[in-house]
């Protein structure tokens, strides 16, 4: 669930994990409300507490169930959840379609966004291949390569560096909304 390579923070990365384990600890033995989960870890809640639901709720891991309780997702229930992209500015994208002007925006924002919920690179590949064919991104044209795949094998390092997608979404968002 945490990359080793993060710095959450600037917490060191034992902290971090405590943290997680506290929460998803919690979670799993006595189901509470994000308030009561405040008195109920066995440590001081911090910052880094809240950051992490924040994080987990996000990345759709857990949700509010019945009473607001908080709840594990499964991976059934996550991978559901998360096939498509729901909330602004991934939702404009992923709705319309890019347009020559923005492809590179657009095309970093989907990829960074497949990471950020956890797909793996074959299934990202998979999707964003897909997406660009049937949003008809790639009918527009102004891509270099000769295939939709080819143009999603040549961002892979978007993928693997784990670029951060709003900013690319806002700006690609800008420019479908003028040209859609």
């Amino acid at each position: 669930m945490h990359a080793p390579e993060c710095k959450f923070e600037l917490h060191p990365r034992d902290e971090i994990e405590k943290a997680y384990i506290d929460i998803i600890s919690l979670i799993l033995v006595d189901p509470s409300t994000q308030k009561e989960m405040v008195s109920k870890i066995q440590t001081e809640w911090k910052n880094l507490h809240s950051s992490i639901m924040f994080t987990l709720t996000r990345e759709q891991r857990v949700e509010q169930g019945e009473l607001g309780k908080i709840r594990l997702l499964t991976p059934a229930e996550r991978a559901e959840r998360i096939s498509e992209p729901v909330s602004e500015p991934m939702r404009t994208i992923y709705e319309k379609g890019s347009y020559p002007g923005c492809h590179d925006n657009a095309l970093f924002s989907m990829l960074a966004w497949h990471k950020m919920v956890g797909f793996s690179w074959e299934e990202t590949q998979e999707k964003v291949t897909q997406w660009l064919v049937r949003s008809g991104s790639w009918d527009r044209g102004g891509f270099g390569e000769p295939t939709p795949r080819e143009v999603i094998d040549n961002k892979r390092h978007v993928y693997e560096g784990g670029y951060g997608w709003m900013e690319k979404a806002q700006a690609a968002k800008r420019v479908i909304e003028r040209k859609g």
